[in-house]
Order: structure tokens, then C-alpha cells, then sequence
């Protein structure tokens, strides 16, 4: 009785229980049973074409991937034909200041223009130079730009500090005050800080065209600093004030390292402006061995307003290098990532 019939096909503890049944062919993990093919977690039921083949699921989505991806694409192209675009139209004047400088007369004159000279010349920078005194006006616009940019940084840099940090109704006007005033027209100021430096007998003076420039340039320079020391994390001056820093050590020690690539990008900025300015020099400077090189490039034209074009070309390009060169240098300082992992979140 407990033979063949308990421990076989048909009892409980035979072949049917633990056997086939229980995970053979026909029930529990078998063919047709529990997790069969027409059992409980079968092929084609459970895991099959319901669980893991989710008909009606996946076409919609893949085509609205497809189209996004579509999309992204045409934005990222035609951003790049815009910006391909805005660079020809920058380069086209200097690479045009560029032929026009090394080309002989005869080719100047030419009824045909070529970008390439045919034949190259540099008698236009010998006459540039013989005509007018480049060195010195280059050393003018050189100090002049170099001082009042370090000047405006160092009187700009605590100042926006204290805009940064401390926001309320006066920074917010201040602020505000500091972007209207960059709308002002230079003609609307010239005439007050002629007759202010005229009184403190500036007038024709490098001292007094280098202040002008610091007082031009400082607004900008105290608008794009408020933005950089906005973007330095306060927990950092808070770890410093905890292991006993005081107010100023920490604008030294702690902020004023990490606002290194936005002192740097201003006081670019600020050295190219007052590089490049012209108006400003030209009402304030008289004397020849006063005046900057934007003003003293006004002197290759004639009388008569007809412009000697190959040495004004070539003294625009020797004009334009240092900007360019200064650029090339420091053109990796000017970037956000020094601030990368510096608060672990």
C-alpha cells in the first residue's frame, strides 16, 4: 500500500507531487503547469508576449524619440550656421585690414580687387611708421588702458562685493543705476567733464584722461563683478567665518581667489575698451606726444578727407594685434569651472 502507489505517479509523494506535478511537465514549473507555456508564468502568457513583449508600447514611444531627436538636430544645425555665420561677419573686416595692408599701391588702386595680394609688400608698415609716431602713441594708449583698468578693478571688486552679498533696496538701486548709466551717450558727458578736469587743470593730461576711463569703465566693470561674486557659493565664506576668518581676510583668502577668472575677464574688457577709445582722447589730449593711437590714426587722412589706405591699414592691423594677442594669453583664465566641486553637495 506505501509501495508504488505512495511514492509514484499518482499519490502525494510520488511523481505527480514532487515528480511531474510539482515541477515536471505538466504543473507546477513544467510545460503546462505553474510557470509552463500555459501555466502560471509560461512563455506565452506571463513572461512572454504581455510582460516582457508589451505589445502597443513600444512604437509610439521610439517615434516620438525619433522626432525629438529630429528636433534637436535642426536646432544644433541651424545654431551652428548662425554662429558660422556671425564669425564671417566678424572676420571679414580684418581679414580684409589684413590684404589691404600688405598690397601694393598699383594693387590698391586696382579696378579689381583680390583678397591675396600678388605682390606682398611691407613698404606699407615702413610708411606708417615714417609718417607717424606709432611707438610713442602705442605707449600713450598703453598706459593709459593698462592703469585705469587696474584701477577700476581694484575700486570695483569690493564694491561688488557688497552687492552681491547684502540684496536689498539700495543694492537693487544701485545696481539698477549702474545699467542706466551705460545708456548715457558719450556727448551728454563730455562737455561736464571737460569743464570739471578743466577747473583741476587736467585738461591735456594723461593723469586726466586715465581718471575719465576709470570712471567710464567702472560701472561695467561693477555690473559683470556683482554677477561673478553671485555665482561664488556663501557656504564657503561661512566655513571661513567659523574657523575665525574675519570679513576681510575672507574677501582675500576665500572669495577673491575664485573670482579670479571674472577679474581677469573684466579687466580685459575694461583694457580693450580704454584701448580702443577715441572720442574721450580726442577732446581731452592737444599735445601730439600726448595723444593714443586710435587718435593718432586719424592723421592718415589727408586734408581733404582722401585716406593714404596701405599705411592706415597697416597701422590699424599693428593697432589691433594687441587685443587679439591678449586674448590668445589669457583666454583660458577666462571660464566658470574653478568653482566646480568646490561645495560638496
Amino acid at each position: 500500500m506505501s509501495g508504488t502507489h505512495d511514492s509514484g505517479s499518482a499519490d502525494i509523494g510520488g511523481t505527480k507531487s514532487s515528480g511531474t506535478d510539482g515541477y515536471g511537465t505538466k504543473d507546477g514549473y513544467g510545460t503546462k503547469g505553474g510557470d509552463g507555456t500555459k501555466g502560471g508564468g509560461g512563455t506565452k502568457k506571463d513572461l512572454g508576449t504581455k510582460v516582457l513583449g508589451a505589445p502597443g508600447r513600444g512604437s509610439a514611444p521610439r517615434g516620438a524619440g525619433r522626432a525629438g531627436t529630429a528636433r534637436r538636430t535642426a536646432t544644433r544645425t541651424g545654431q551652428y550656421a548662425a554662429l558660422l555665420g556671425y564669425l564671417v561677419f566678424l572676420a571679414f573686416p580684418f581679414l580684409w585690414l589684413i590684404s589691404t595692408a600688405f598690397k601694393p599701391p598699383r594693387e590698391l588702386g586696382s579696378m579689381h580687387p583680390t583678397w591675396i595680394p600678388e605682390a606682398p609688400t611691407l613698404e606699407n608698415f615702413h610708411q606708417a611708421f615714417a609718417q607717424q609716431p606709432l611707438p610713442a602713441a602705442a605707449g600713450n594708449s598703453l598706459l593709459a588702458a593698462a592703469v585705469s583698468a587696474l584701477i577700476a578693478i581694484v575700486l570695483a571688486t569690493p564694491m561688488a562685493y557688497v552687492l552681491g552679498r547684502y540684496r536689498n533696496r539700495l543694492s537693487r538701486a544701485a545696481t539698477g543705476w549702474v545699467v542706466i548709466s551705460q545708456a548715457f551717450p558719450l556727448v551728454l558727458v563730455i562737455i561736464p567733464l571737460f569743464l570739471i578736469l578743466k577747473g583741476l587743470h587736467l585738461v591735456d593730461s594723461r593723469i586726466g584722461l586715465i581718471m575719465v576711463y576709470v570712471v567710464w569703465s567702472l560701472p561695467f566693470a561693477l555690473w559683470m563683478l556683482t554677477g561673478y561674486v553671485r555665482s561664488v557659493p556663501p557656504e564657503l565664506e561661512e566655513a571661513a567665518a567659523v574657523d575665525g576668518a574675519g570679513r576681510l581676510r575672507t574677501l582675500v583668502s576665500v572669495t577673491a581667489p575664485l573670482l579670479a577668472p571674472g577679474i581677469v575677464a573684466t579687466a580685459l574688457f575694461s583694457f580693450i575698451t580704454a584701448w580702443n577709445e577715441f572720442f574721450f582722447a580726442l577732446v581731452l589730449l592737444k599735445s601730439p606726444e600726448k595723444q593714443t593711437l586710435p587718435v593718432v590714426l586719424t592723421h592718415f587722412l589727408g586734408t581733404e578727407g582722401v585716406a593714404d589706405l596701405g599705411p592706415l591699414a597697416a597701422a590699424a592691423l599693428l593697432a589691433t594685434l594687441p587685443s587679439l594677442l591678449l586674448f590668445a594669453v589669457i583666454q583660458r583664465r577666462i571660464t566658470g569651472g574653478m568653482l566646480a566641486g568646490a561645495v560638496k553637495s
